[in-house]
């Protein structure tokens, strides 16, 4: 499981190191999962118009059934998680169950968005199916979760793992949206017909498959049952609820990670909603087409930040990368209040020195925000290592299940944060448009919701921080005793 390797440490001298390690291209294709998984989530993002288009579903009831089926969707995790960390078989565990998750939510797209509609099939066909669909994301998601994990524990290369997730998170969604709003859009009066969301499945589903392939080929390699095996006096590993229960009450690493991490993606959660969006960019600054716009600018810059929050992280630990580019982030969100509060915002698209000190700090921003994502990323795979060395039991499923499980449950609040504000400012019966006009009280809150939401889910973070003890060099202490522990056990199996 694990390799002695002797290498330099930061201060430059020789010590022994306990890492298994992987190739570059490994890395990049290991995370292709992520970038077939956002195509389907690009999909999803247009279910709304084809429950109404093509069954004739009623808005109102169509919020009612993402709602419940979100919660759905939380509650499955941690069960699919249990059966996920039971099965290890020779053929492999992660490519085993991306390929049934693959097969079952394939499966789903075709009967939700082609077939289905085809046979005018109604609102019963549309529920069943999109819990069908749901079932296996969670299979798919939980498996590919489990991937950096088992793919090396290298502070090192961790954190490059995590840069090339978020980079498929971010390329792949930009260029499937670009596509069909230049391209595809207008070939269908640019309307979301239904036409137009069977053609957009019948890509999706393909292109997911190469993905896929493509990153089952990177991991058959670690891929293998002696890589999931446990550390405790079993010879197999038994998984259950009562060890689910048992991280939150005894791995405090755990904990920290999951209030840290959640409080920034319920602000984050908050920010992205479209109605503080169109706060932002169509009311504030008067021009709603330039949020796409700013969106896609950032997003080279940010991927360079990405790959320095990466070797920063690889250098100082996850601990210290989630600190320090937290601090940068609030910093820059404090100068983007004074900047916005400052001016008449109206003047920023009209006038090239405000619009470019606009963007400057647009790309800090998203850059500084991006760092914390990656270390927030392999501080997972960290915590994993810790269950293991504390409990004996490797469970990157249970884990990962039931971060997510928490996540989904506190993370929905950011839509109702986000309209509970705007309430306050006038808009309890209608949503704001982008040619409303801007008032004071508008101004002010809309700067809140985009910055001073994000810097009290930062604050909270920083502060539980200070209980997280998983710093570098504790890792690489943990990762000693990982491989000593290994060791004393598969001598011990020997012996019997």
């Amino acid at each position: 499981m694990f390799e002695d390797q002797n290498v330099v440490t930061d201060n430059g001298t020789n010590s022994m190191e306990y890492y298994r390690k992987t190739t570059y291209w490994q890395i990049i294709l290991s995370q292709m999962n992520n970038a077939s998984a956002m195509i389907f989530h690009f999909l999803v993002g247009m279910i709304s118009y084809l429950a109404n288009e093509g069954y004739g579903i009623l808005i109102a009831v169509i919020g009612l059934i993402l709602t419940i089926t979100r919660v759905f969707d939380g509650l499955i995790d941690p069960f699919i998680a249990l059966i996920i960390e039971r099965i290890n078989t020779r053929y492999g565990k992660i490519r085993l169950f991306l390929t049934i998750g693959w097969l079952v939510r394939a499966m789903a797209t075709l009967m939700l968005f082609v077939w289905g509609v085809e046979k005018n099939f109604g609102i019963v066909h549309f529920i069943c199916m999109y819990l069908v669909f749901i079932i296996g994301s969670s299979f798919y998601d939980i498996a590919g979760n489990m991937i950096p994990t088992v793919m090396t524990n290298d502070p090192h290369q961790r954190p490059i793992i995590q840069v090339w997730s978020t980079i498929y998170s971010y390329v792949v969604p930009t260029i499937f949206t670009l596509g069909t709003t230049l391209f595809l859009l207008p070939k269908f009066d640019n309307q979301y017909s239904v036409e137009l969301l069977k053609l957009i499945a019948l890509i999706t589903v393909p292109v997911s498959f190469v993905f896929t392939i493509l990153c089952c080929i990177a991991i058959s390699d670690v891929d293998k049952p002696e890589n999931f095996i446990n550390l405790s006096n079993e010879e197999e590993q038994n998984i259950n609820i009562k060890d689910m229960l048992e991280l939150f009450k005894k791995n405090k690493p755990f904990q920290m990670f999951l209030i840290s991490s959640i409080s920034a993606k319920l602000a984050q959660q908050t920010t992205s909603q479209a109605i503080v969006t169109t706060l932002f960019f169509g009311i504030l600054l008067g021009n709603i087409q330039l949020g796409m716009v700013m969106n896609t600018v950032c997003l080279l810059p940010s991927i360079i930040f990405a790959f320095a929050g990466a070797k920063y992280a690889g250098k100082f630990g996850n601990k210290e990368t989630v600190v320090t580019w937290t601090r940068i982030s609030i910093a820059v969100s404090i100068l983007s209040i004074l900047f916005l509060m400052s001016i008449d915002t109206r003047v920023i698209p009209k006038n090239i020195f405000l619009m470019a000190l606009f963007s400057v700090l647009l790309i800090l921003s998203t850059g500084s925000k991006m760092c914390v994502t990656i270390a927030n990323g392999a501080m997972r795979s960290d915590i994993v290592d810790y269950e293991l060395d504390l409990s004996g039991k490797f469970m990157p499923a249970v884990i990962t299940s039931t971060y997510n499980f928490i996540d989904q449950f506190i993370t929905s609040l950011g839509s109702m944060i986000a309209t509970g504000a705007v309430a306050l400012i006038g808009y309890s019966t209608r949503a704001p448009q982008p040619t409303d006009s801007l008032t004071k009280p508008i101004k002010y809150m809309t700067i809140f919701l985009y910055f001073g939401v994000p810097i009290l889910g930062w604050i909270i973070g920083l502060f539980v921080m200070n209980y997280y003890k998983l710093t570098h060099n504790e890792m690489v202490e943990l990762q000693k005793r990982l491989h000593i522990k290994q060791k004393n056990r598969e001598t011990d199996f020997k012996i019997k």
